[in-house]
């Protein structure tokens, strides 16, 4: 025989701030006295059963037919629906985080035997008591990542980036057909400024979703905007932990990072999608696509060598550093470079691997192998890789493209390049192949696995066989901004009869020319 649930669980209380009856027209205030909420098993049935301290009335939900939704970091909607049907909901505002989150880990506790996870709701899935996005993702990186999205100068950035803030309202804007009496939701709204292009294009109401404390600013700068701001709704949370009151007809969000997939952002984008999006909604952006092409970059190359020089020194105030020269040599080449580049470094025609955000599925972007081949166009040594980004915006009447590609206007992403230690040398017309691998990490970024290789080339070329390989791994997270405007150079660059005898920097050179002019003057 079964234990009685009594000995399985003890009884829990918690004393919250306030319960709001939802279903009682006399109780739509909220109650304004202390109410306690207690878990507890009566006649083996577990309930959950509030009491205001000042009054002798309480109510119960039985747990078996109960449902928790998170709305923002101290609220929750708690929904009794017996039989398929409202019978009673209450929402309930904790004093603080903690007791917050004890509270919703009790429920799963007590639920667990009780409610299958993941049963189907009109408007989303029974929220757990742990996050599905706190399950991947470190909490160090999630602090941090919310802390840099909720500063205003951070937001400023990106608004100020008026390439991407054009596109986007430019997008919106000449789809009015798209978002014109909609249900938008904003997924990772940020300072709201794509809630209110879509409000400005007649959307019928607005969800803007964010999980950082911008979302407090975003409340504020859209009460400003008061013909806005009644159809627009902020909530603070999660995409994956908060629930809305009804589907969405389109979603919109910029979800982009660096190399496109860097932030993970495009997860959270694609889960809102299997929440909240109507059947045949639209995605604004709809398709993503990364980009890649090899390039030749003398200069880049011995500016990211000569970093290591210093571990070189074997008198550094009497200490040998060598023996981390190896170490810090591969450091360096394991920082993805981000700045603005010529195009003219690029020596092979582009190709590009497309993401769906309409239908890639989360757990594909845990992992992303795309197959590389090129054809040089000329006789040079190859540096690395160069990667960007561009997306579609697939609106009913205009189709929009979005690019970060080298030569085009410079966005806040700039480029990427990933930088071999050990370039590889190709003539015109040679063939170069390889791999890029993607790896998704907890710390909201990619480990990068570059391989490139050159083919044989001349004859005995069709019976295959590799000439040369170089690889190298790359952390997304940790990046080199560079950041420079494209700099000018020569269509060709000729690298370096003895490229190992390059030991001095060009600063040096300049601190050398400056002591022989002031002595020159001192003459």
């Amino acid at each position: 025989m079964e234990a009685p649930c009594m000995n399985k669980l003890k009884q829990k209380e918690f004393t919250l701030a306030s319960v709001t009856d939802l279903t009682s027209p006399s109780s739509s205030s909220p109650s304004s006295s202390p109410v306690v909420a207690t878990f507890s098993c009566v006649d083996e049935v577990t309930e959950l059963r509030f009491q205001e301290s000042e009054s002798a009335d309480d109510f119960s939900f039985e747990l078996s037919s109960t449902q928790l939704f998170k709305l923002g970091p101290l609220q929750f909607v708690c929904v009794s629906d017996k039989d398929n049907s409202l019978s009673r909901g209450v929402v309930i505002m904790f004093r603080d985080d903690k007791e917050s989150k004890d509270f919703s880990d009790s429920f799963g506790e007590w639920t667990k035997d009780a409610v299958k996870k993941g049963s189907g709701l009109p408007n989303g899935t029974v929220s757990d008591s742990t996050s599905k996005f706190d399950n991947k993702i470190e909490a160090a990186s999630a602090k941090m990542y919310f802390h840099y999205y909720g500063q205003l100068l951070h937001q400023q950035n990106m608004l100020q980036d008026y390439v991407r803030t054009g596109t986007y309202h430019a997008a919106v804007m000449e789809n009015r057909s798209d978002f014109s009496g909609r249900v938008v939701v904003d997924v990772g709204a940020g300072s709201g400024i794509l809630s209110m292009f879509a409000a400005l294009a007649g959307a019928k109401h607005v969800y803007a979703v964010e999980a950082s404390e911008m979302a407090d600013y975003a409340r504020k700068l859209i009460a400003g905007n008061p013909l806005l701001a009644e159809r627009i709704t902020v909530i603070k949370g999660k995409i994956e932990d908060v629930e809305l009151p009804e589907k969405a007809d389109v979603l919109i969000s910029e979800p982009m990072g660096t190399l496109l997939v860097n932030e993970r952002m495009l997860e959270t984008y694609v889960i809102a999608r299997d929440r909240f999006l109507s059947p045949n909604g639209k995605m604004f952006p709809t398709v993503g696509r990364i980009h890649m092409a090899p390039f030749a970059d003398e200069f880049l190359f011995i500016e990211m060598a000569n970093k290591a020089l210093f571990w070189q020194q074997q008198n550094y105030y009497g200490v040998d550093l060598t023996p981390l020269y190896g170490s810090a040599h591969q450091g360096y080449f394991s920082q993805p470079v981000v700045d603005a580049f010529d195009p003219r470094l690029l020596i092979a025609p582009s190709m590009f691997h497309v993401i769906d955000f309409t239908k890639m599925k989360e757990e594909q972007f845990y992992e992303i192998d795309v197959p590389l081949k090129f054809t040089a166009s000329v006789c040079t040594r190859v540096h690395g890789l160069a990667c960007w980004f561009d997306v579609l915006f697939d609106g009913s009447t205009v189709q929009r493209w979005f690019t970060t590609a080298p030569g085009a206007p410079t966005t806040h992403w700039y480029q990427i390049r990933c930088v071999l230690s050990q370039p590889i040398h190709v003539m015109a017309g040679q063939e170069i192949t390889g791999r890029l691998h993607l790896v998704a990490h907890s710390a909201q970024s990619c480990t990068i696995n570059l391989t490139l290789s050159a083919k044989m080339w001349r004859p005995g070329a069709s019976q295959g066989g590799i000439l040369q390989t170089s690889s190298c791994k790359l952390d997304l997270k940790e990046p080199y901004y560079r950041m420079s405007q494209p700099q000018v150079y020569p269509v060709a660059q000729e690298p370096p009869a003895q490229p190992q005898d390059l030991q001095i920097q060009s600063e040096d050179l300049e601190e050398v020319e400056l002591l022989q002019q002031n002595a020159n003057a001192q003459l």
